[in-house]
Parts: structure tokens; sequence; C-alpha cells
């Protein structure tokens, strides 16, 4: 679950052109989707099948090394682990809770992002961050921090479980406390007294409150990615229902925000009005594509609704600066919607869903799939792959839908035709990409929040009930290996420099020969 100045035309459209070209240093994962696509495909070599993940040492929480194959490290984090790992610049960044604390003085629920050693698995720094105080409606007990972080260069950009956007120094306080931000000690305190600030804390650069700021009333998490263009950063903002899942707080928030990378301030925002729809809450990450030269940002929203946002904001008619709607599409069929000409109610299985999943994109294709909260169980859903070229009018085009797939909240993966789509029922699916029609399925026989994931030839995913399935990435359905783990999957396998890393609810896996 995860629940982010502008320049002139040309110089915004050379600058992208130019960031969409450029490849991630070495063969990191430095954000979620591995690339401003967020197609979860990486290049990779020799990744092994044959794996032991090894057994606990007595009356500990430390799996014996001895005991493992093909693990390069293991190391421990909280008990809920939700935010998928990034790889880049050496380092490893890990979004958990504080049930394990690194810090004995720092006890109690927290969001926590752990930093670790690559190579070792060493432990460097962790930055800790206190609860909002509003309890499940707006920040969930002890499910910790959803985010997964965007690493560029020496900084790093994160979404707190407070729904905040924090910028922070990739080596933290290791090499001192920079920039002007000097409160970390306060940051990171519960009762308002200075907690202890060392080698082993967060260097803190900026926070910009989205939650304050704009008046965003995060449902359950905070659970957006932030993706980084240029000098901006865009991140949805979790804005969503209350309690009641009936009324919306904030109905005029917005759900999607534009903010300088390099002072924290909000520059745009999205003025279409997904707020006042919202089913349950705005918790996907955005994407982006150049589409016949110009640039767009790809995100599907809390409405179930995919949009397409002009990168360079304007100054809409009440004086703010806005993002300008190219398309928006609906990723229900209108009988999720209504039935008998009766709007169907939502969170019942056959109603509508939002979009919970990362919307990948391919050229000038977007595929995407509509989930719910899986508090919610099983349900009717949708995939799509939409023409984002088609923009002779507001509604966008669907090339094809496949409406035999459920309810999902994992991002799909698309290498050489084959589209990878993982269902919240436990079945990953195999379609061809160009007409939608399922080529496999694999029915894995166990809930499913991960995302799929092609690397080294293979389709990797990972399962509530802690098993890692492995099938060739084919037109022919083959499984390969499968993998266990001691406890649940919720976070997605990612590869960088022919290291698969998996992030159990417990543990954090390096997995390589």
């Amino acid at each position: 679950m995860n629940k982010p100045a502008p320049l002139s035309r040309p110089a915004t459209l050379l600058a992208l052109l130019a960031l969409s070209a450029a490849p991630a240093a070495a063969n990191d994962w430095p954000m979620w989707g591995g690339t401003a696509s967020r197609n979860m495909v990486q290049r990779a070599t020799g990744l092994p099948d044959d794996v032991v993940t090894g057994k606990l040492i007595p009356k500990t929480e430390t799996i014996d090394p001895k005991s493992t194959k093909n693990v390069r490290w293991v190391t421990k984090l909280g008990s809920q682990t939700y935010g998928t790992p990034v790889v880049a610049g050496g380092r490893v960044f890990v979004g958990t809770n504080n049930e394990s604390p690194r810090d004995t003085a720092q006890q109690g629920d927290r969001g926590v992002l752990m930093c670790f050693d690559e190579k070792t698995g060493a432990f460097l720094w962790q930055l800790i961050i206190p609860k909002v105080g509003a309890g499940k409606v707006s920040d969930w007990e002890f499910v910790g921090l959803c985010s997964s972080a965007a690493i560029e260069g020496d900084r790093g950009y994160v979404v707190s479980n407070r729904g905040e956007l924090i910028c922070f120094d990739v080596k933290g306080m290791a090499d001192g406390n920079q920039g002007t931000f000097q409160d970390e000690a306060k940051f990171s305190s519960v009762d308002g007294k200075p907690v202890a600030v060392g080698p082993q804390s967060a260097d803190i650069l900026w926070v910009t409150d989205i939650r304050n700021e704009l008046g965003i009333f995060p449902h359950n998490v905070s659970s957006c990615s932030p993706l980084v263009l240029g000098d901006h950063i865009v991140m949805a903002t979790s804005n969503g229902v209350d309690w009641s899942h009936l009324n919306i707080p904030a109905p005029m928030a917005p759900a999607l925000v534009v903010v300088d990378k390099n002072t924290g301030k909000v520059v745009a925002e999205e003025a279409s009005g997904v707020s006042t729809r919202a089913l349950h809450a705005s918790w996907g990450s955005a994407a982006f594509a150049t589409v016949k030269g110009v640039p767009t940002i790809v995100w599907g929203g809390g409405d179930g609704w995919c949009y397409g946002f002009d990168r360079t904001p304007y100054t809409h008619a009440e004086g703010f600066p806005a993002l300008k709607e190219f398309f928006r599409y609906d990723a229900n069929p209108t009988e999720y919607r209504t039935k008998n000409g009766q709007p169907v109610k939502y969170a019942t299985h056959d109603g509508p869903s939002e979009i919970i999943a990362t919307v990948i994109v391919d050229g000038d294709r977007a595929y995407m799939s509509i989930g719910q909260d899986p508090e919610h169980g099983d349900g009717v859903g949708m995939v799509s792959c939409l023409d984002l070229s088609a923009r002779g009018d507001v509604t966008g085009k669907a090339l094809w839908v496949n409406k035999s797939i459920g309810r999902s909240i994992s991002t799909p993966s698309l290498q050489d035709g084959l589209l990878f789509q993982a269902e919240y029922d436990g079945d990953i699916h195999c379609l061809d990409a160009a007409t939608g029609k399922i080529l496999w399925t694999h029915a894995t026989n166990s809930r499913i929040w991960s995302s799929t994931l092609v690397a080294d030839g293979k389709l990797y995913c990972g399962t509530e009930d802690g098993e890692l399935v492995v099938l060739k990435a084919a037109r022919e359905k083959q499984l390969v290996a499968k993998i266990e783990f001691y406890t649940p999957i919720y976070c997605s396998p990612v590869v960088a420099n022919n290291t698969l890393y998996i992030a159990t609810m417990t543990h954090l896996f390096a997995v390589g020969k």
C-alpha cells in the first residue's frame, strides 16, 4: 500500500527529454518502478533460482547466515513493512515501522525510513517520524512508512506517514548536518523534547507539511511515492474520505501536487476535482511520458479515473498555479458505477474501484488496473490499455479492456509485448499487450499485494503467504521456483546491480550468487 517555478515550454521539453533518456547510475533502482515510466522491469543476469532463506537463531529475530543459500545478506526491519526498497549510490532505503527499534531510546509506534549499505547490509542511518495522532483514520497504527523513497544524486525524497514531503541527505548525519534545516532532534520528538541525534540519524534538508499547508485529509495512510521530474517533484496527497467512508472532509483539497525539489515550495496542484469524487483515497503514484513531443504526467486517481496533465503549470482562474488536464479516462466500465439508473455502492463486490496500483507507460500507451483497500475483499476489476496520443476531446481512448481480471493493487510489468498483472485474489496473469487477451494464468492460492517484476528473463511476485513466486517471463507458462520466507511479502521485489531485494514484513533479503 503506499498510502509531491514553472519553466518555459522549450526549456521544459529539452530538460525532460534529456531526463527521460538518461539511464540511472550503474544499474540501480532509484525510485518506485525503477524509472519514471514506472514499468517494473530491470536488466539483470545470473539471478539464482535455488534460494534458501535460512533459519532464525533460537530466541532471536536474527537469521543465521550459515543456514541460507544464495542470500548475500539479510537484516531485520520492523514488524510491518510496506515501503518497497529502492537502491541507489551504494545504499538501500526501505520504509518500515519501529517495532524493532535501532535506537533503544526511541520506543513506540513510528514511521521509519532505514538506510543500509548495498554490499554488506550494514545499518547506516534511519529517519524516525512520529505519528499524526489521529489514529486509524489518517495514520493507521503500526503500518509505519508506506512510501518508497526517490533518490537523485546526494538527495532523497520521501512522503512521510504524516503526509509531509521530506528531502534528505542520502549520507545521513555521517557527514554532518547539511543544509539550513537543523531541527532533526525536534522533528523526531513525540513530546516536544528534543531527541538525541548522531551519525546514524537522518539529515533532513527540508520538510513541506502538505497535509496542513493544503488542508489534506489522508485516509488511513499516506502512501504515494514521489516522482522527480527536472526541478520538480510530483506527489499524490492521499486525500480521501473519513472514518465513515461516506464523507469527504476536504473535497476542494488537491489530490496531486507539484513541489519545487530545491525549496519544498508547492508550485502547482491538480484542479480537476478528483477529491470531490474520491471513493476512498488518492494513494497512487504518478508516471511520466513524452507523447508526440509533449511532456505528460500520467496518474491514476482515487476516483477511479486516469489523468494526463501538462508538465508546465498554468494560472487558474482563481489565481493559483494548476496542472492543465490533457485527458481523463474512466478506468471503471459504466456498469460498475451505475445499474438500473442508480449508483452502485462502493466497497461492494460489483461496485466501482479507485486506481491504487501505479499506471505504467510505454511510448504512447498506458496500462492500468483498478482495485480497493484489501480490507474490502474481492470484487470486479478491469485492466485497460490507454492510447495517450488520442486527445481529440477530454475523454481518453482505451485500445482494449479486460474485465475478467478482478481487483488489483499491483503495478504491472511490460516486456516484449507481454503484460504481467497480479490480481488480489492470488492469480498472476500474462496478457498480450497488443490485444489484452490472457495468454496464461498462474494461481498462487494466496492473496497478492506485491507487484510483478521482470528481470533476468523471469517474473517475480510475492504473496501474503510469504512465497516469492518465480515464473518464466514468456508466452508459455513455466513455473521456475517458489522461494519460502518466514513472513508475508507485501512489498514488491526489486533488482539492482544483479541483486534481488525482497522485503518481507520483518526482514530485508539481498539475494544473489
